[in-house]
């Protein structure tokens, strides 16, 4: 499996952007998703999943403001972030999980990682 990260740039504090990453394979679906996130100097961390059945878990820094889903038709995962603030800059990660269980994922359990797409919010 391939993941392309896409959908990063420099953003001001308060805007948004979307991310997306397409997969390659027929077995898209079967797969838990999820973005991580590496910011300079610290290590990386997840920031949302969903796994094969729909379901979704964020950390809490991105609860209410970033929102996950898939489009398994496109082989797709998406990840729309609003009210960026400048802690939010990093280069975010693709990952997916070929068991499908977004708990793994998030435990950092990744079979497959995307080459990453950096986030800059400036302040």
């Amino acid at each position: 499996v391939q993941l392309q990260a896409s959908g990063g740039g420099l953003v001001q504090a308060g805007g948004s952007l979307r991310l997306s990453c397409a997969a390659s394979g027929r077995t898209f679906s079967s797969y838990a998703m999820g973005w991580f996130r590496r910011a300079p100097g610290k290590e990386r961390e997840f920031v949302a999943g969903i796994s094969r059945s729909g379901g979704i878990t964020y950390a809490d820094s991105a609860k209410g403001r970033f929102t996950i889903s898939r489009d398994n038709a496109k082989n797709t995962v998406y990840l729309p972030m609003n009210s960026l603030k400048p802690e939010d800059t990093a280069v975010y990660y693709c990952a997916a999980r070929s068991s499908g269980s977004v708990t793994a994922l998030r435990a950092g359990a990744v079979d497959y990682w995307g080459q990453g797409t950096q986030v800059t919010v400036s302040s």
